[in-house]
């Protein structure tokens, strides 16, 4: 069980996030907020507390919290994001984690290693850690030394398409997965009942598991049938801004 979840509102320059699609348009701030509200409110209804953080300005990507730490149930291990435009998000997540972790539980990623979270995606005591564009070898080998020091474990995952690892995969407990384009045929994840996300909804392989209940992004009628066939309650969130800005329902908030 989740009992908090750490967002942070989004900034007015938010429109200067990084993107990979163009094609979309830049972001509506007014929209946006609003969006955000909506997806706070999504979150409240699973029973967590939330803690909300102010906007970062200097910082376009700063609402996609995610990326700057992985929150275990015995240590928070503050990232270190791979491009250097979000490099120093991090160090604007600290206070809060140690609010909620000791001082000595608190682990960091240390350059050369690079690791974001939205590259990590947790299975029970296990961590699956994508090797990406913005998480290198040495950041997954400091992270699953980390995770080994804790009675943890943690693996690597090629990436060969997207962004992040939960931009194509995300696990939805009950040994149930959300799968998409490289990761269908990925011997990694055989063991599990794989729900296959059709190309056309690829999009939304990224929905997030909070307490029996799935927030899934609005407009992704075939994702949200099928989770409600496996017996979850299923919440809404529309996310269309920040798609415009490479991010997603998961990359919104810190779950612990």
């Amino acid at each position: 069980m989740f009992k908090n979840v750490i967002v942070r509102k989004p900034s007015k320059t938010l429109c200067e996030g990084i993107t990979s699609a163009p094609e979309l348009g830049k972001p509506d701030y007014n929209l946006a907020i609003e969006q955000h509200k909506l997806y706070v409110e999504a979150l409240k209804k699973c029973g967590v507390n939330i803690i909300e953080l102010e906007a970062l300005e200097e910082f376009p990507d700063s609402c996609f919290v995610e990326d700057t730490a992985v929150l275990t149930k015995k240590c928070a291990i503050v990232a270190n994001p791979g491009i250097s435009s979000r490099n120093k998000e991090s160090l604007y997540i600290i206070d809060t984690l140690k609010k909620f972790y000791p001082k000595e539980n608190i682990e960091y990623i240390k350059s050369p290693g690079t690791l974001e979270g939205g590259d990590v995606m947790m299975v029970g005591n296990h961590f699956y850690v994508g090797k990406s564009a913005r998480t290198n070898k040495e950041g997954i080998t400091q992270f699953i030394s980390i995770l080994e020091k804790y009675g943890l474990t943690g693996s690597e995952i090629a990436l060969e398409e997207v962004l992040h690892l939960k931009t194509g995969i995300n696990y939805i407990e009950n040994n149930n997965m959300l799968v998409s384009g490289e990761f269908i045929n990925k011997k990694e994840f055989e063991r599990y009942n794989k729900i296959i996300i059709p190309q056309s909804e690829s999009y939304a392989a990224n929905c997030i598991y909070v307490n029996n209940t799935v927030i899934v992004p609005l407009g992704y009628p075939k994702v949200k049938e099928s989770i409600e066939n496996l017996g979850y309650n299923v919440i809404c969130v529309d996310t269309s801004e920040f798609r415009k800005i490479d991010g997603g329902l998961s990359c919104l908030s810190l779950r612990f």
